[in-house]
């Protein structure tokens, strides 16, 4: 199963892509532009520090005995996660622990060796002491490979053999990472920037996310919903965008889904009560001709007396559903126990070909109307007890968890293909095996049984059973004790 990622995350994400692609331009433009090195603008600070220490390092050893500088150079490697070794420019190691420096380390040591310096009194007459300063001491950075090192250099001036004479030489850094050394590479003020830039992409973004996913979740809301036939449903447009007029459009929809279908509800319980005065004027009719038909003529007479009252179930069926269809908003609710319920159902459904077993708590009790869960139980009880009467007990049950009550009815018998399981509620439909009139209804007993549930407040699905068999569940809210 794939994991989804919600549109908050997503936008986040784009949120932080946007800011790296933005940085990555923003390097790519000064390296084109202005020729200069990331690394350098990532290590200048460390350079900074090396440099620093350098210095203080060539202050200090003019005033350490010569036999002192290795253990000077060890308290400053040792202090800073390294190692440190001082040459002559010409490539003489002083100090440190003996090393051969890498070819490229020790010509670039080597490089443009500067004049040695004068002292304090030896300069030109006419010349000052500014122009007799060296430069400020280059530092240069090289890494070789097997093994992977860094090689950090810092021009420094030596004390000569005599005091007034000094001599130019190279502190020579060497370490096995630059960005896990601290001297180098400080972290920390990149994770400030990257922290700093996160919690301002999160106040940018967070009001936007926040009121798309609070408008969606409510359009998610009103839209499931709908689907459950409750057009009432309407959503608050307060937005100005796209979708503030969704929601203008979901409105829109359920005012005219509420008006198609209350109005075919309509229609057919007008139809189905038109019929009503007809029909039992057919029967009334048909019972004068019975007893003053000839013996041969009252076979055709029943079988029209059995027309008339399929015709006269059917209407009284569409009265039902146009009712329990057009009164659900108003439907009063009230507690009502499920046993009493399920016992007063099969005094009138069970007959002795079928046997029927409850497990349901005597004070297990529903928020619903008394006679809509009467006939709903009625509806799945009865089609129980026709299509798997004869294959096996049919089990009643009923729980409670979380506030809702479960009630399930399962049968033994042949089940419904899956890819009919939500048809069967829908008016008028009827699995294959039962279109025959002598099998099976007019199909709306399931379309009543879920009318009648849904205007209670619940839901109704059936599945099948394993190996065969089906169940069907009613789900309401209960009533608290």
């Amino acid at each position: 199963m794939k994991t989804r990622a919600s549109i908050s995350v997503k936008i986040l994400l784009l949120s932080f892509l946007n800011v790296v692609l933005l940085g990555l331009v923003f390097v790519v433009f000064v390296r084109v532009q202005y020729r200069a090195d990331l690394s350098s603008l990532l290590l200048s600070p460390g350079r900074d520090r090396i440099l620093a220490i350098s210095r203080l390092i060539a202050l200090e050893l003019p005033e350490t005995d010569r036999g002192e500088w290795n253990r000077l150079l060890a308290q400053y490697a040792s202090a800073n996660h390294g190692a440190c070794y001082l040459f002559r420019s010409e490539g003489s190691q002083l100090a440190g622990p003996s090393i051969d420096l890498p070819s490229t380390v020790l010509d670039t040591i080597r490089q443009d060796q500067p004049p040695p310096f004068e002292s304090e009194g030896s300069h030109a007459p006419g010349r000052s002491k500014l122009e007799l300063l060296p430069p400020p001491p280059p530092v240069f950075l090289i890494k070789t490979s097997g093994p992977s090192r860094y090689w950090v250099g810092v021009r420094v001036p030596i004390r000569g053999e005599s005091a007034t004479k000094h001599m130019h030489g190279a502190l020579v850094w060497t370490f096995s990472s630059l960005w896990t050394n601290p001297l180098l590479f400080d972290y920390k003020p990149w994770l400030a920037v990257v922290i700093v830039v996160i919690l301002l992409s999160v106040a940018c973004w967070l009001p936007l996310i926040r009121g798309l996913t609070r408008s969606i979740s409510q359009l998610t809301s009103a839209t499931g919903d709908i689907a459950q036939g409750r057009f009432e449903t309407r959503l608050s447009v307060k937005r100005r965008d796209e979708l503030g007029q969704l929601s203008q459009a979901i409105n829109y929809m359920a005012e005219r889904l509420s008006g198609f279908v209350h109005g075919q509800r309509r229609f057919l319980g007008d139809i189905a009560h038109e019929l009503c005065s007809p029909i039992a004027r057919i029967q009334v009719a048909l019972g004068v001709l019975e007893q003053r038909a000839e013996d041969n003529q009252k076979e055709y007479v029943l079988g029209v007396q059995e027309e008339v009252e399929h015709m006269s179930g059917l209407i009284n069926e569409l009265l039902s559903f146009s009712k329990a269809g057009m009164n659900a908003s108003t439907t009063p609710l009230t507690r009502v126990n499920v046993a009493d319920t399920v016992r007063q159902v099969l005094q009138r459904e069970a007959n002795h070909e079928a046997r029927v077993e409850t497990h349901i708590d005597g004070q297990l009790e529903v928020i619903a109307h008394p006679d809509y869960l009467f006939r709903s139980l009625a509806n799945i009880i009865r089609n129980a007890i026709r299509y798997a009467g004869d294959a096996g007990p049919i089990v009643i049950s009923g729980s409670e968890k979380g506030g809702v009550v479960s009630i399930t009815v399962a049968d033994n018998g042949p089940g419904i293909p899956a890819s009919e399981l939500e048809e069967v509620f829908k008016p008028f439909y009827r699995p294959e095996f039962a279109r025959q009139r002598e099998t099976g209804g007019v199909g709306l007993g399931l379309a009543i049984m879920r009318t009648c549930v849904e205007a209670c407040g619940g839901t109704v699905k059936c599945r099948n059973r394993s190996p065969k068999g089906l169940e069907a569940e009613i789900r309401l809210p209960a009533a608290r004790r």
